[in-house]
Parts: structure tokens; sequence; C-alpha cells
């Protein structure tokens, strides 16, 4: 599928984010308004509660964006989805009649402050990636036991906290826990001395299920996808996670990239979960390309320093489709809202400056990444900016997500001072 144009001309440079082919969604404001949602075309943002209120949008008996998130109109579903994205191609594709009537309702986008996109019902993080998978299995059990028994026949996951969701642009504090050293007697009060990131894809569950759904079901109950950065305490996890996972060690904060984009705009990109040498059980089978072909990259900037690549991957190195993730949530009887966010687990490749983490880049700080400062890496330091940036490449374009960044601030110096 080539470039399609429109009549806002930053939308048709081939290497940028927001071209009409990609129409992504977010919540935004200005100085002289609240948060409202709206899609990006270009460096402009279309403000679709103005867009409505002009009568250039007619989806409902009642207007669908007068608040501030993406929730009400995610559960109207798929059709109403396609209806949305057919109209916005028309008002804003080159030589529409409609473009007069348009460009009052554009905002631009340097002007205009990010917000959450969506109200996040309950968040799920997954453990999916092989690579990664195999990498910290192997740190921590061995080559030969690196991957679970049961790895290969389910999607592993676990519920995190919404409440702690937040969107790029939010600082980070450094999280205090209890760390325990393997030869310490007992654990210690301390701030996390090994903060971490984790780059993922999210899912946005865009319409509610009651009941078990396939695969393809679930497919199709998925609204769109962001840039997920689960940021982990390591030092706080290695001691709590046994015997039932993680929990404070994840709960700081997950950050999303602002812009959702929808499956529609991806659908050129799907591509096949890998081979599998282990089958799944019917209900977990493919049944269709249902992973996407997404560059990624992270980023890392110490305070007053310059920005560095510090991993590329992609997201088809991932072993299960976000599909899979959610149908096999549901298998339970486990009932599923709008706005719920599925962490796709953190995604790596086979090369070492593939892997999406940084336990993994310096091997649990045994081989600390040297910056084009001079500076070396282990873990996070204070002050630090990581970025995860991730794109799509058509045919003379970029399908974009808008950076997912997050600035780690020291830990507090008494958690508990008021």
């Amino acid at each position: 599928m080539p470039l399609k144009k429109s009549w806002v001309t930053s939308a048709n440079s081939a290497d940028h984010p927001f071209p009409l082919n990609n129409l992504p969604y977010g919540v935004f404001s200005t100085l002289d308004s609240d948060p409202r949602c709206g899609v990006a075309i270009g460096d402009m943002i279309l403000d679709l509660a103005a867009a409505e209120a002009a009568g250039l949008i007619d989806l409902a008996d009642e207007p669908m964006f007068e608040m501030p998130f993406w929730n009400e109109f995610m559960e109207e579903g798929p059709a109403v989805w396609a209806a949305l994205r057919t109209r916005l191609i028309a008002l804003l594709e080159e030589g529409s009649d409609a473009q007069n009537k348009v460009e009052p309702c554009l905002v631009p986008m340097s002007g205009a402050e990010m917000h959450m996109p969506i109200m996040v019902s309950e968040y799920t993080d997954f453990y999916a990636g092989r690579h990664h998978a195999t990498n910290v299995g192997t740190m921590f059990r061995g080559a030969e036991n690196a991957l679970p028994p049961n790895w290969l026949h389910i999607p592993i996951g676990y519920n995190g906290r919404a409440s702690s969701v937040v969107v790029s642009g939010t600082d980070v504090r450094r999280p205090w826990g209890q760390l325990k050293r393997p030869n310490d007697d007992a654990p210690r009060w301390a701030p996390c001395a090994r903060f971490d990131i984790e780059l993922e894809m999210g899912a946005i569950v865009g319409t509610p299920s009651d009941g078990p759904i396939t695969v393809q079901d679930a497919d199709d109950h998925i609204f769109g996808y962001v840039l997920l950065n689960d940021w982990s305490a390591r030092d706080i996890q290695a001691w709590e996670y046994q015997p039932l996972g993680p929990f404070q060690a994840k709960a700081t904060a997950t950050t999303i990239s602002p812009w959702i984009v929808t499956k529609a705009a991806l659908e050129p990109f799907r591509c096949d979960t890998p081979a599998r040498e282990v089958e799944l059980l019917d209900h977990l089978k493919d049944c269709g390309p249902m992973l996407y072909d997404i560059d990624l990259a992270v980023t890392l900037r110490p305070e007053g320093g310059e920005e560095a690549v510090i991993a590329q991957t992609n997201y088809k190195e991932m072993y299960y489709s976000a599909a899979q993730q959610l149908a096999h949530h549901t298998t339970s009887g486990c009932p599923m809202n709008a706005g719920d966010l599925l962490g796709s687990g953190t995604i790596s490749g086979p090369n070492k400056d593939e892997r999406g983490s940084l336990l993994e880049l310096s091997w649990g700080g045994k081989e600390p990444l040297t910056l084009p400062s001079g500076d070396t890496r282990s873990f996070i330091e204070d002050g630090d900016t990581l970025t995860l940036k991730g794109a799509a490449k058509g045919e003379g374009y970029t399908i974009g997500f808008g950076d997912c960044t997050g600035t780690v601030l020291p830990a507090l110096s008494d958690p508990f001072a008021r």
C-alpha cells in the first residue's frame, strides 16, 4: 500500500510518523483548551470535539468525543472504528472538498500537551518474548533450564497495576524496597540499585468480553497498539518474586506512548509468529499472521549528555501475539473490559544489541555498556532519560507511535515523610 497523500502537507514526508495512512488517536490539551480526543496528521492534531461540533463527524445520535479518553468510542466496536477512519481519510485526503471546514479544527502539535489516551481498566504484563526469557533464564537457572516447563505451551503473565500506568514524558521516581544480597541473613530497606526498563508493545482491548474467546475473536477485540516501558526494580524483584512472581518490583510505573496506532493502520505489516517445536493446544493456535513488523529502538540520555541508541529489535521477535495473549487471558472465564492494557513482555532479538532490557544488555551487570560519552551503565542512574521508539516502514511512508519517554528521578530521602 503506497503513501496516501493529504492536504496537510507535513503528513506527506516518507519519514514523518503521522501520515494519512496512520491517523493515530490520542488525548491532548492546549493553553486554551481542556484535554480532548484528537487525531495526529502530520505536525497537526485534528480536534475531534471541534470537528464533531462543526458537523464534520456524525457517528451517533449523541456527541461521542466530549470525554477526554477513547474508552467510550472503543466500546462502539469495529464497525464504528472503521466508519471513523473512513470519514477521517475523506476529510484529510488530498483534494477533499471539506478542507476549508476542517482547517479551523486543526491544532499545531508543537503547542499541545499529551495526556493518557485511555482510562486503563486493568493491566496485564506477559513474559512472551523467547530471546528475553532465554537470556534471563540462562542468567539465573543456566542454559539447560532457561525456559520454565510451561513456557512453550502458554503465554505466561501476571496482573499488574493499572493505577501506575502513565503517559510518555512523566518522570519516574526511583523506588524503595526490600533488598537482599545472597549472603545476607536478612533483607534491608533501601532505594532500588538495579533499576531497569523493558521494551514492550502494549495492546489495548477495545470491546469487552465475558467468557472464553478464540484467537480470531481476540484479534477482533483489540483496538490498537502503543509502545510500553514496564519499569522494573530488578533487585526488589529478585527477593520478592518467589513463589507468586513480580509485585512491588513492577508497580512503580509503566509508561506508554501517547498515540494509539490502530490495527487498520498496521494491517499492511502483519507477519507470522515464529516456527514452534512444541505444538500449541488448539485454543491457542495461530489463525493467520498475528504479529507486526515494527522496528523498535531504545535510547539512553544521561543528564546533560547526548542521546545514544543502546538497543534495536523488532516486534516480530515475539513468540506469542497479543491475540493469543488475550485469548489465553479469557480461558478461565475472566471478563475483559474496554481499556484493558496487555503488555507483550520484553522484546529482544537474538543478538546482543537487540536486547530489550539493561538486565540483558549488561548481562546482570557483569558486562556494563559504554556510552558515547565514555560513561558506563549496568542499570539506570538518576537523571537518565530512557526512550522507546517504534515505526513500521511502508511504501513511501512511516507508521509511528510517538516516543515513549521517562526520566528517572532520585529516590526520596524519606519515602514516609509527609
